[in-house]
């Protein structure tokens, strides 16, 4: 009996230890993940706190690897280096990839790419035009200024020499706009694969050595980072369109407030413009913000005075010239392609112009209404005729251009007598009887 229980025993413990090293397996597998920061719109002075938030939390929870998925036209020269910084401080392995198929990774997102520690992308997917251009009234032009076309290409050249990629095309796509589609970047060893989604690309990297640590991301838990209520919020209204455009909406509300006042007009228009100051990271040209300051002056003085029209047609070319200027579109403030830099300034001069043209109409109608005198005047003077007895403290009716008017007089007045308009009381006409007419029987 005691021999049997001995062996019931031992089956338990082995059972129990076997179970426990299936968990401890299970834990393992489930220690080994990965973590996801998508960044797919304009590099921003945001990007850079949301890039170092992911690190950070991928560094305290132990991550196997950050992937930044790249979806950029370009974006701010300052925030992309503070970006590569960032990326080669930290000891989690960093992989960039550009993706979802069929996307792009311009200017500031190809020098992001070629210098996370693993670099990929989906197919179809384009790299490249990282050549620094401004927008002109005559198209864009190239930023030939030499000392900030070495710094860029030196940058460039010695990031994808540290990870063993090709410099010349790093070279190429400053100096000569290079684009490359995945297939053709993984050919001339300017990345290091070319994969069809996250889970493949995990696949891929698995067992490569990255920052002194072997990947072990093969079927790894893929977690996407979710930023801060905050840095959502200060994400969208850094996005170069969004916060030029509150700049703007903020400048037209305080103009309607101020010549409208009493509907807090005014108060929208203080607090979106903090907020656009804040997407821009007072990052604000000031000539821009003189001329649309001097604009608004123009308008609110066409609303107050009789300028007849001419201070609201000023102050609104004065506007829309700002708003153009406003765009963030010179480098280093601003590096993407031409093309994108174009449709920033049609996607803020746009609404401007609707908005300015809606003023205009206003200014319009208020000159029309300055030019035209008041009815009453028109009254006063004109000629009319009874259409009942009016006087001995009776008032009655009177007919004048098709309308009746009720009227009174101090003197007694006949029906059909034709009657002159003296005053207007209120809604009542005080007329006296036309001198040296003949009474017309109705």
């Amino acid at each position: 009996m005691k021999h049997k229980f001995r062996s019931y025993l031992s089956i338990f413990l082995f059972l129990i230890l076997f179970l426990s090293q299936l968990s401890g397996l299970s834990c393992a597998a489930n220690d080994r993940k990965v973590l996801v920061l998508e960044v797919s719109d304009s590099i921003t002075p945001v990007s850079d706190d949301i890039v170092e938030d992911a690190i950070a939390f991928a560094e305290n929870d132990n991550y196997e690897a950050l992937v930044i998925t790249l979806n950029t036209p370009g974006g701010g020269l300052d925030e992309t280096l503070n970006i590569i910084e960032q990326i080669s401080a930290t000891d989690v392995p960093v992989i960039g990839y550009v993706y979802p198929e069929g996307t792009k990774a311009w200017s500031a997102g190809t020098l992001i790419l070629i210098s996370t520690d693993i670099a990929a992308m989906a197919p179809y997917t384009v790299i490249g035009s990282a050549q620094p251009v401004t927008v002109t009234t005559g198209g864009s032009e190239p930023v030939e200024d030499a000392k900030i076309i070495n710094a860029l290409v030196k940058r460039a050249t010695e990031n994808a020499r540290k990870y063993d990629r090709n410099q010349t095309a790093a070279e190429q796509f400053i100096t000569e706009n290079l684009n490359l589609d995945a297939d053709t970047a993984l050919k001339y060893d300017v990345i290091e694969y070319v994969a069809s989604d996250l889970d493949d690309l995990m696949s891929q990297v698995d067992g490569e050595e990255v920052k002194g640590s072997v990947l072990n991301t093969d079927g790894a838990d893929i977690t996407f980072y979710e930023p801060s209520l905050r840095l959502s919020f200060l994400n969208i209204i850094s996005n170069p369109i969004v916060s030029s455009l509150l700049l703007l909406l903020g400048v037209y509300a305080v103009i309607l407030g101020i010549s409208n006042p009493g509907f807090g007009a005014e108060l929208f228009g203080i607090v979106a413009i903090a907020l656009g100051l804040i997407g821009t990271g007072f990052d604000v040209n000031i000539g821009a913000l003189f001329l649309i300051i001097v604009g608004v002056l123009l308008m609110i003085l066409e609303f107050q005075a009789p300028g007849f029209g001419v201070f609201g047609i000023a102050g609104f070319v004065c506007i829309i010239a700002g708003s153009v200027l406003l765009a963030p579109t010179d480098f280093p403030r601003n590096y993407t392609p031409a093309e994108f830099q174009r449709t920033l300034i049609i996607s803020v001069s746009t609404p401007t112009i609707i908005l300015g043209l809606f003023l205009i109409f206003v200014v319009y109608k208020v000159f029309e209404v300055r030019r035209k005198r008041p009815l009453f005047g028109e009254l006063v003077g004109d000629t009319g005729r009874a259409t009942e007895p009016i006087g001995n403290g009776l008032e009655g009716y009177i007919l004048h251009r098709g309308q009746y008017w009720k009227a009174r007089s101090s003197e007694t007045i006949e029906k059909g007598d034709k009657v002159k308009i003296i005053e207007k009381d209120g809604v009542v006409l005080v007329v006296e009887k036309q001198k040296d007419e003949e009474k017309i029987e109705q």
